[in-house]
């Protein structure tokens, strides 16, 4: 009885190995379910485990991305990005995604995205986007919640598993 309280309230995360540079179009339910066979002491997973997957890969794998060389910014974003040193190009696609402006200040802008968040930057980001990324951005995925059922379809009909997905963001 001692083991399965210790176990009922232990969070273990598990980093999955073998997840390549994602790209548009890739399968990424197929990859996941490579990285979780390639992932020692991950299978077989349990009805309790939930699968996390970074909103980045969600967005890269469907393509949710810009070309910032592809950006013509308006003057509102050509001020606030000479302003507060930024990219005006990111600022143009953070005001075009936003369902609302909920604040431009200090350098930084928080907005309301079609999916109801408030958050900075609309979560555009330009971070960590890999190698050759040169001047791409991600947007949010359009329906979060539709990837996860996407994932979670995979992965139940491929290991028989019926486990939760979730679609995260630091939403920094």
């Amino acid at each position: 009885m001692a083991e399965n309280a210790a176990r009922a309230s232990r969070v273990e995360v598990v980093a999955l190995d073998g997840i390549p540079e994602v790209r548009p179009g890739d399968d990424l339910p197929r990859l996941i379910l490579a990285a979780l066979a390639a992932t020692p002491g991950v299978l077989p997973l349990r009805d309790d485990d939930v699968l996390v997957v970074t909103q980045k890969v969600v967005s890269k794998a469907e393509g949710a991305l810009v070309d910032l060389t592809a950006v013509t910014p308006r003057p509102e974003a050509v001020d606030f990005a000479a302003r507060w040193d930024r990219d005006p190009r990111q600022v143009e696609v953070v005001l075009r995604e936003a369902v609302r402006v909920v604040r431009m200040a200090n350098g930084v802008i928080i907005t309301e995205t079609p999916h109801g968040f408030v958050c900075a930057n609309g979560g555009i980001d330009a971070s960590n986007l890999g190698p050759g990324s040169g001047s791409v951005v991600t947007l949010l995925p359009v329906d979060a919640d539709a990837s996860a059922r996407a994932i979670r379809s995979a992965v139940r009909a491929d290991l028989g598993v019926d486990i939760p997905v979730v679609v995260s963001d630091s939403f920094g």
